[in-house]
């Protein structure tokens, strides 16, 4: 692994936006905007080191399915902060039906610097973003500028295979809806929205189009309906299940869900099991079943423990995205545990590339790995102000 600095392709901007990446800038606070798209540099991995890595995401992915087994069967759920029993019911409920739901895509953060075993971060499984740079626009990139070389990058192939694959467990007769919050400013969850509605299309799938917003409750038949008031059988949200199971339609939601086997009116895309994925407790229940494994940091839900006068620690929110609450402690200082729940996981400082601080976001669709992007920020943290750089394998 390598980081190599390059002049940008003239005209650079609008050739990602042509490709899907509509917000290749960033603001930051001053005001100023700085390319979020950055190929003023690029990474270098050998096709030796990709194939070790695909192996350890394939392993971590199975690895954090046991886990989800374990929370489910061993009935850990408060250790996720998910007390609600109808909730617990449902996801539960679509564990055990999970061979019947369609599920499409995750991404784990990683820490590798090249020399040593990759180490997980976390593991995004509902609402992953990231998307669209790490399909089409790198892709692309080095296909002008390295023709010929190689890139972890199946990305698209895999995401319309899978919605092929997968088209016999959506309802017959209606299209799949698309739907993102239109609360998001930057358009990204828009555009990542947009790419996957795409995949599906070249999959052969009926497709429509929806804001979570727009989402409305047809109070006679007790169904979700589109703003033309048909009825939205089956739809790929870009929405949290947190916020799903607790906004003012979260009942509505619970009362319909098709959780397989057509026993509900809608049924939702990624499907509920996978809250266990997405939770910072899980990397704590990782450990307690795998302790010492190469590929896992230590980390805790009471606190952290030997951490505090070890190798210090990370305390993040079970619920978070973008670095939203994650603070740094080295070792030696308060070990009081953060009032509001937390995983404690080992302080693993991000890999210092001249001065930038680098994260893999490997992605998963349906069980096997599929690409990476790459993203760089200037501090510890990775945060809305990182930036994202393409890659080549040579």
């Amino acid at each position: 692994m390598e980081r190599r600095t390059t002049d940008p392709r003239p005209g650079w901007q609008q050739t990602v936006e042509e490709q899907g990446l509509i917000y290749p800038l960033t603001r930051y606070p001053d005001d100023s905007l700085r390319p979020y798209w950055d190929e003023s540099a690029y990474y270098v991995f050998s096709l030796p080191e990709v194939e070790v890595l695909e192996e350890v995401v394939e392993e971590l992915h199975r690895m954090c399915l046991a886990a989800a087994g374990h929370i489910v069967a061993a009935d850990r759920f408060a250790d996720l902060g998910i007390t609600d029993p109808r909730v617990v019911h449902a996801v539960t409920e679509a564990w055990h039906r999970r061979a019947e739901l369609p599920s499409v895509y995750a991404r784990f953060d990683l820490r590798y610097d090249g020399t040593g075993p990759a180490k997980l971060l976390e593991y995004n499984a509902d609402t992953p973003t990231s998307l669209v740079e790490a399909a089409s626009p790198q892709w692309f990139w080095m296909e002008e500028r390295f023709p010929g070389a190689d890139q972890w990058n199946s990305l698209h192939e895999r995401l319309v295979e899978a919605w092929r694959k997968q088209a016999a467990l959506l309802p017959p007769g209606n299209p799949l809806y698309f739907a993102h919050s239109s609360d998001d400013e930057l358009g990204e969850d828009l555009m990542t929205v947009a790419y996957l509605k795409e995949t599906a299309e070249q999959a052969g799938l009926a497709t429509d189009w929806i804001s979570m917003e727009e989402i409305g409750w047809d109070r006679l038949s007790g169904r979700f309906v589109d703003n033309r008031l048909r009825f939205i059988r089956s739809l790929f949200k870009l929405y949290p299940w947190e916020w799903l199971t607790t906004d003012r339609f979260a009942g509505h939601v619970l009362d319909t869900l098709d959780n397989g086997g057509g026993t509900g009116t809608t049924l939702w895309i990624e499907p509920a099991w996978k809250m266990l994925l997405s939770n910072k407790a899980l990397l704590a229940i990782l450990w307690e079943l795998y302790p010492g494994h190469p590929n896992l940091l230590p980390a805790h839900l009471d606190g952290p423990r030997e951490l505090a006068t070890t190798t210090g620690w990370v305390a993040k929110p079970l619920l978070g995205r973008e670095g939203a609450g994650v603070t740094i402690h080295e070792p030696g200082t308060d070990p009081a545990p953060r009032p509001e729940p937390c995983c404690y996981q080992e302080l693993a400082p991000l890999p210092d590339f001249d001065g930038n601080r680098v994260v893999l976001g490997a992605w998963v669709v349906e069980n096997e790995s599929a690409g990476l992007g790459i993203r760089e920020s200037s501090g510890l943290v990775t945060d809305e102000y990182a930036r994202f750089l393409p890659h080549v394998i040579l």
